[in-house]
């Protein structure tokens, strides 16, 4: 059996049904109820704390590990769940990092990840790290006055990065989880090509068949948005990687293709996919 932990966001649903369409068994943890493929098992914990895995890794081979906001949460101890795992009999952990763990190592979020990587290399486990630069699907952000007015607001329209498409970084955790040969891999993992937020609104324009029009946010304008729905901390910082990003953030991986044999999706083709989210 195999645990997949976040089942039910951007890179947990599709790995889930990876994985179960390959025949494995397969237990998703999230922190509600929700829908998962036939045969899946559903488990909802919350992984600050770690006790409430203890059911779903009994008896399980490999675990799939996205702590999200459970990282920082008050009390957490992310590092227990490395711990339960050895308990439980797990043979294999992977590991959904973040690309800063190497381009930026000094923002607190970063050293949080980076000891639990640490801690994890340290647990006996067979493990494989995986560390994404920005998300396709932060463009999600944007659906709402896509919906409404056609527009995408955003600071630093003519800078970009490599984002990664969330299917593809799926792919990667289940080739890691099911084959021997990633054991002891520390992948980045990018999209195939750097892309500007006012590209990714002309590709959703196309998708929709309708124009976008792109609005420059001021980064003032952008941190007092950003501020609604996270620390005034981590905004900031946001905001300068997607203003100065540095050349190791501007670099594109080849990680992607050494996993599964074929270049990373582009933006394009993630917008196609998602277009209902901004009709």
């Amino acid at each position: 059996m195999i645990v997949v932990t976040g089942a039910t966001g951007n890179v947990g649903r599709p790995l889930t049904r990876a994985l179960a369409e390959a025949g494995q068994q397969v237990t998703a943890v999230s922190r509600h109820a929700a829908a998962v493929p036939d045969g899946v098992r559903h488990l909802v914990a919350d992984l600050a704390e770690p006790t409430g895995l203890e059911p779903a890794l009994t008896g399980a081979k490999a675990l799939f590990l996205l702590l999200s906001g459970d990282l920082h949460a008050a009390g957490a101890s992310p590092a227990d769940i490395i711990g339960q795992a050895v308990t439980s009999g797990v043979r294999r952990v992977v590991l959904l990092s973040t690309q800063g763990v190497a381009t930026r190592p000094f923002g607190a979020t970063r050293v949080a990840m980076r000891a639990l990587e640490d801690t994890l290399r340290e647990s006996g486990l067979e493990w494989a790290i995986l560390r994404p630069g920005g998300f396709a699907s932060n463009a999600l952000w944007w659906a709402e006055s896509i919906r409404a007015q056609r527009v995408v607001a955003a600071p630093f329209g003519d800078v970009g990065v490599p984002i990664i498409d969330p299917a593809d970084i799926a792919e990667v955790a289940a080739a890691c989880l099911l084959e021997d040969r990633h054991t002891g891999g520390v992948y980045e993992l990018t999209g195939p090509q750097v892309i500007t937020p006012r590209q990714q609104a002309e590709a959703i324009a196309a998708a929709l068949g309708s124009p976008v029009r792109f609005h420059d946010l001021t980064r003032e304008e952008a941190k007092a948005a950003m501020a609604q729905s996270m620390p005034a901390e981590l905004a900031e910082d946001t905001l300068t990687i997607l203003g100065s990003p540095n050349p190791a953030e501007l670099r594109v991986s080849p990680d992607v293709e050494r996993v599964l044999g074929r270049a990373p999706r582009p933006f394009a083709d993630w917008a196609a996919r998602n277009i209902a989210a901004f009709r």
